[in-house]
Order: C-alpha cells, then sequence, then structure tokens
C-alpha cells in the first residue's frame, strides 16, 4: 500500500465500507461474499462489463460471467477505446452506450 495509491485507495475504501480496521479484517469480510453457490438461481438476463486493465477486480467478471446459466452478455472494454479502466472510468460515454444498447436489445421482447 505504501508503494501503489490504487490499492492503497482500495483496502482503505473497502476498510471504510465495512467499518473494520485492518486489511486482514477486509480479508475475512469480504471471502463471505461470493456468487458461488447462487450464480446458477440468477434468470434475468445479464450483462457483465470487464475492462482490459481494471486493476480493482481482475478477472472477477470472467468468473461471473462464466458461472451464469441465464441469458448472459460478456462486454470487454479495451485500452483503444479508452475504456480500459476499472468502470470503463476513462469513456462513460462508450460504456452508457453498450449498456443502454443491451437493455433495448433485452427488453425489445417485451415492445409490443
Amino acid at each position: 500500500m505504501e508503494t501503489d495509491s490504487n490499492i492503497k485507495f482500495n483496502i482503505k475504501h473497502g476498510m471504510w465500507t465495512f467499518g473494520i480496521d485492518s486489511p486482514y479484517e477486509l480479508v475475512k469480510k469480504s471471502s463471505a461474499f461470493t456468487l458461488k453457490e447462487i450464480a446458477s438461481n440468477i434468470r434475468c438476463p445479464t450483462l457483465v462489463l470487464d475492462a482490459e486493465k481494471d486493476d480493482s477486480f481482475p478477472g472477477q467478471p470472467q468468473k461471473v460471467y462464466n458461472a451464469l446459466t441465464c441469458p448472459k452478455k460478456y462486454t470487454l472494454f479495451t485500452v483503444d477505446e479508452g475504456a480500459e479502466e476499472h468502470c470503463q472510468s476513462g469513456a462513460p460515454s462508450l460504456s452508457n452506450q453498450r449498456i443502454f444498447d443491451w437493455l433495448d436489445e433485452t427488453f425489445k421482447i417485451y415492445d409490443n
């Protein structure tokens, strides 16, 4: 944490979120949050977004996508698009457009 401000932020923010005082407690508390046993219960269409250089949760969106059995779509944002960071922070317009396009396509079946 002393040499990486991003890790420092993520750890401190996680500790604040849980109201705890140590990184060790954060790891213990966080380990209880998993979709392992429940991902197969998700039935609604699901959009999973990922960012090529996400350093907060690398690999996690792909794991979620792989665990889902519902209708699903995986979207990877890339460096070339300027959207490679966590939550596509460098390209909110592109991110929003893809999300709204997915919503339009997903809800098209309800359009009479």
